[in-house]
């Protein structure tokens, strides 16, 4: 009896007993957990009665559970059904303790980590607390890291995953309200969109420590980009724009190896990936027959267009409720279709139709709508659609009644939808537009040079003669004329600057060969060691005579075999020289017929033209070997997943080189303060530094060091010139009477 009670007291003390002997005390645990489903029963129904010691209890049954399996089998969902039925009626302090003993079941393997999670997973839009939504979102992303940590879980990732499909499609059918309203409260609950929000973000959270990189996981994104509340698209949105927005979402700064370009080919390529693996798999299902075949063919060839034609949907659905959208909305809207139109070189018409009510220079936030129209464009978009933009453009940014500012990024922003399509530009137009070369501005006249130069590149013949330059008066007096719209290059041969890699591994043959070559000379060292040594002693030198004549040993032939070898290396180099100056020679390459190029190869390839451009930078400087270098490296960083903005444009190429703003009164009082750091006092340290007694100059001293220069302007000197006969007198009767008292 004293026993009993003492241990009913000191919950603490047998957790420690059971769990050093679970068998002994096994009557004391019984007698605990019917008491705790006593108090289950009536706690159910008032939650404030005998709130501690019931989460005591909680707590205590939760430690030892796994010293009593079969006891304790239904424990776990008792908790859960508390927490999820009445999470409402609970106090904070039980929710949170409750919570706790999951985890710890989770972690002492009672409960599978499936079983946590749909617990957890429901409670994320419900809770008010911050505390506690950081904790339920921290424990959902470890637990699933943890499960994925050493290969992947695919049996847990397809459950979290198709339950986070669910809350993403559950306020699917709602009515799109739009982001203007931003104060008007929904009657609706699921209209809330908090289940949704919650999926993407944990779905971003897990792609950027990639846990998660397969296509089901973008899927989920996706779907978000079409959800009706608009903080669920936004969301959406900023993940496939690559842009930092989620930063306050998340509770640790994301991985760089997280960073994938370019995001909108993530979306449609693992789209499609996903959806292909799936038609196979059904046909590998279902029964082959020949019908199958061709309607399996059908369903492949629709589901290569699915993705574009579902991220087209988004300006459809934009236009329809355009006036509920913010035009924050909108420019995201914009950002994610440009960059897939100009990626998949899509031709998407009434795109231009409608940003062209956005091209003015008053507009807000007019660069990064421009840098959306110079992205959408590409080399097969129909110049007829374009150039109506081209002239809004011009019309609207390049006049005399505009700022520098705007006619700079005006003619910018017509520069890069002419360098993805020439033919959208007329030639009177293209005329105006150079002419402003010769403005005082320095951002015009860079702009205007820069349009300039892409036309003696591209389409020389739409510029005047004098403006054409001597590189491309000399192309079109070959004849060289560029090709129309819809017209390509005739069909690839070879792999560009794949001779460089040819030739790079050739020499790499050779070096080995020739290390080889040393091994086996090595192996002939002292061979004649072991020849008779008695035989050649014996033998000793012979005598040889000249019959006569005398013999005369010259070297001069081998001073010519070593002249024209001199020759034929400087020949070599030369030649190599010539290659440089080139980047790459025109030879066909046969290494692509006798080789699997491999990533790697390619890799080497990139950084063995990247060399070559530099050297014929060096050689001959001209400004299109600088421009394929900046090129090629530009290339090398979208490649190596640097920034997924590398390979689109920015603001900064639209608005192009600015002048400093003047300061403002607290940015130069700000400047004057970081300028007394250090010093004594104000005023000048000339008289108390430089003097052997301290002493300031007064003003007189400081006129009389003057140069002449600046008094003559002075209103003293002035005055004197211009002083009446009556002031000359009164001046030299003082400067008299100054005198006879100075020498009194």
């Amino acid at each position: 009896m004293g026993r009993g009670v003492l241990l009913t007291a000191n919950l603490p003390q047998l957790q420690n007993l059971i769990k050093r002997d679970p068998a002994a005390y096994k009557e004391e645990f019984l007698q605990q957990y019917n008491h705790y489903n006593s108090i289950r029963q009536l706690f159910a129904i008032s939650p404030d009665d005998n709130a501690e010691h019931f989460r005591e209890l909680v707590t205590f049954i939760a430690q030892v559970a796994v010293c009593y399996p079969k006891e304790t089998a239904d424990f776990a969902s008792h908790l859960s059904s508390l927490v999820l039925e009445h999470y409402g009626a609970l106090s904070p302090d039980t929710r949170k303790s409750l919570l706790h003993n999951l985890v710890i079941l989770r972690n002492k393997n009672v409960i599978s980590s499936i079983d946590l999670l749909k617990t957890l997973f429901p409670l994320l839009p419900r809770t008010t607390s911050s505390s506690l939504r950081a904790f339920i979102r921290k424990t959902i992303l470890s637990d699933i890291r943890t499960a994925n940590l050493r290969t992947k879980n695919h049996k847990l990732n397809r459950a979290v995953q198709a339950m986070l499909f669910t809350m993403v499609e559950r306020g699917m059918d709602a009515d799109v309200l739009g982001d203007k309203g931003k104060l008007r409260t929904s009657t609706a609950a699921p209209a809330n969109g908090e289940d949704a929000m919650w999926a993407v973000i944990l779905t971003k959270q897990l792609w950027q420590k990639q846990t998660w990189s397969d296509a089901k996981s973008v899927s989920i994104v996706a779907l978000g980009c079409f959800h009706p509340v608009i903080k669920v698209q936004s969301a959406s949105l900023h993940f496939f724009l690559g842009s930092d927005d989620d930063k306050a979402d998340s509770d640790d700064e994301p991985d760089q190896a997280s960073i994938i370009s370019p995001p909108s080919l993530r979306l449609l390529t693992c789209r499609r990936k996903w959806t292909i693996k799936a038609l196979h798999h059904r046909r590998e299902i279902n029964k082959k027959t020949r019908s199958a075949d061709k309607k399996l063919q059908k369903q492949l060839n629709a589901a290569k267009k699915a993705c574009p034609q579902t991220i087209l949907l988004l300006p459809h659905s934009h236009t329809r409720y355009d006036k509920r959208f913010s035009l924050d909305h909108k420019i995201l809207v914009m950002q994610l279709l440009s960059r897939v139109m100009g990626s998949h070189k899509l031709s998407v018409l009434p795109f231009y139709t409608y940003i062209l009510k956005y091209l003015a220079y008053h507009q807000l936030r007019v660069p990064a709508i421009l840098v959306a129209l110079a992205q959408s464009v590409h080399d097969l978009t129909p110049p007829d659609a374009l150039t109506p933009v081209v002239k809004k453009l011009a019309a609207e940014f390049v006049h005399p009644g505009v700022g520098s500012e705007v006619i700079a990024a005006g003619i910018n922003a017509i520069r890069e939808v002419c360098r993805r399509q020439p033919w959208a530009m007329e030639e009177d137009l293209l005329g105006d537009l150079v002419a402003y070369r010769k403005s005082r501005d320095k951002a015009v006249t860079a702009a205007a040079r820069g349009l300039l130069q892409l036309y003696r590149e591209v389409n020389p013949g739409m510029l005047k003669r004098r403006e054409r330059g001597k590189d491309a008066s000399i192309g079109m007096s070959h004849g060289r004329q560029p090709l129309p719209f819809g017209h390509s290059v005739d069909a690839a041969v070879d792999i560009e600057g794949l001779s460089l890699l040819e030739d790079h591994l050739k020499k790499l043959r050779e070096e080995e060969t020739g290390e080889m070559e040393e091994d086996n000379e090595a192996g002939w060292e002292n061979w004649d060691v072991e020849t008779d040594a008695s035989e050649s002693d014996s033998e000793g030198w012979n005598d040889v005579s000249s019959d006569g004549e005398d013999l005369e040993v010259s070297d001069s032939e081998d001073e010519k075999e070593a002249a024209s070898a001199r020759a034929k290396d400087k020949a070599e180099e030369i030649d190599e020289a010539d290659k440089d100056t080139q980047a790459q020679d025109n030879r066909t390459s046969t290494l692509a017929t006798t080789k699997i190029l491999t990533p790697a190869d390619f890799a080497l390839l990139n950084d063995l033209r990247i060399k070559a451009a530099e050297r014929a930078v060096e050689n001959c400087g001209g400004s299109k070997a600088k421009r394929k270098l900046a090129a090629l490296e530009a290339s090398k960083k979208a490649a190596a997943g640097d920034g997924s903005a590398d390979a689109f444009i920015s603001e900064n190429d639209i608005l192009g080189p600015r002048k400093k703003a003047k300061a403002d009164y607290a940015e130069r009082i700000a400047s004057i303060e970081k300028g007394r750091e250090g010093r004594e006092k104000y005023g000048s340290l000339k008289g108390k530094k430089k003097k052997e007694s301290p002493s300031s100059s007064t003003n007189r001293e400081k006129t009389r060091n003057k140069p002449i220069m600046m008094i003559l302007q002075s209103g003293a000197v002035r005055g004197k010139k211009k002083a009446s006969l009556r002031e000359k007198q009164r001046k030299l009767r003082a400067h008299i009477e100054r005198s006879k008292k100075a020498h009194h």
